[in-house]
């Protein structure tokens, strides 16, 4: 740890992330203060078993209290302590956690793992908690990336305002201007959940017994579109509400029932297209069109998604790894970067990124 200038301090800090995708637990290694990218470090992932996903399934939609809740979060934080076990010379741990359960309209969030638990486990400081505080205020408490994507965004000396696109479970969305003077005024980002994205499509794969997700998007390639489902699913009320907007890993679960009949490729084709048809609502709210969409997540390499997006956006659409960013731990890094930011006192969160009245740092500091 080192200082810069006399407001903040720089810091090497492991980000961790574990998705809505239920797969396993990323993490990176940033040197940042919260406000630039100064230097990318080591990289590790962990999957979660069998055994691991299913405890974890059985948490999704429970609150605190709750015994599957419970048993959730001692699978998150003993495999959160095990991917982190000899990592040297960090100053903090980023940690996530893992979202059971997203109700913001009920003011209320919930992220199992509990960081003091991590702390001692590891040994380490742990900023954690990351989404109370704005929900808390009356905000979305997501999605909590665009600050760091501001910060790609510099990063790459992005000539103007860039749009990100993550699909993971759900789609969100980041429109950020990289000339902006720091990610919390006005103007500087837009961030929002666009809707279904691979939760869907890797569900159905569960169900029928096609594996955990449609690889490369080969089934969803091989298949016809339903249009009139895509044109029924992009009724839902929350595709004209105006953003920030968030939502739950299974607000859209229904889906599967809609798909219930069809063919296997056409129904993943069909849930391929209902998850870029809400990018592409999505991208009507934006304040200008961007440059370029970069796509992180493991939805950059479901080739119909990429395909239809391609088709359905009016600008270049591509991986992050085409302007050197790394798409497989972009997450965890926005977590390292934002435990920076709540180290040296600055927001993480603001009225463009999850709709609270006025920006808010969030996260909680355990020590061991």
């Amino acid at each position: 740890m080192k200082g810069k200038g006399d407001r903040t301090r720089t810091f090497r800090i492991a980000g961790l992330m574990s998705g809505t995708s239920l797969d396993g637990i990323d993490l990176a290694v940033v040197d940042t203060d919260g406000r630039a990218i100064l230097g990318f470090g080591e990289t590790r992932y962990r999957p979660y078993s069998v055994e691991e996903r299913a405890t974890l399934r059985a948490g999704l939609g429970t609150w605190p209290g709750d015994p599957r809740a419970e048993a959730a979060a001692r699978v998150v934080e003993a495999a959160h302590a095990e991917v982190c076990d000899g990592l040297d010379g960090i100053d903090a741990l980023g940690f996530h956690g893992q979202t059971l359960a997203h109700d913001p309209e009920a003011g209320r969030t919930h992220q199992a793992g509990d960081g003091e638990r991590l702390a001692r486990a590891t040994g380490q400081q742990v900023i954690w908690d990351f989404r109370s505080a704005d929900v808390g205020m009356g905000g979305q408490g997501a999605p909590l990336a665009p600050f760091y994507h501001w910060a790609c965004a510099r990063f790459i000396a992005a000539g103007g305002p860039l749009a990100f696109l993550n699909l993971g479970g759900v789609g969100n969305l980041t429109w950020t201007d990289p000339g902006a003077e720091a990610p919390e005024m006005p103007g500087a980002c837009l961030a929002f959940d666009t809707g279904p994205a691979n939760a869907p499509i890797d569900d159905m794969m569960r169900a029928r017994g096609l594996g955990d997700f449609d690889e490369g998007g080969a089934l969803a390639r091989k298949g016809r579109v339903e249009r009139d489902i895509v044109k029924a699913a992009l009724g839902a009320r929350y595709f004209s509400k105006m953003p920030p907007k968030s939502l739950d890993r299974d607000d859209f679960a229904d889906l599967l029932d809609v798909v219930a009949d069809l063919p296997d490729a056409d129904a993943a084709a069909t849930l391929a297209a209902v998850a870029v048809a809400a990018v592409a609502r999505g991208m009507q709210h934006l304040p200008e069109p961007p440059a370029q969409v970069l796509v992180t997540g493991g939805g950059r390499r479901n080739g119909a998604l990429m395909a239809g997006l391609k088709a359905a956006l009016r600008c270049p659409v591509m991986p992050v790894e085409d302007v050197g960013l790394d798409g497989d731990f972009l997450e965890a890094q926005a977590f390292a970067f934002l435990a920076a930011r709540v180290m040296n006192g600055l927001p993480t969160s603001a009225p463009g990124t999850t709709g609270v009245a006025a920006p808010v740092g969030g996260g909680r500091r355990s020590v061991p």
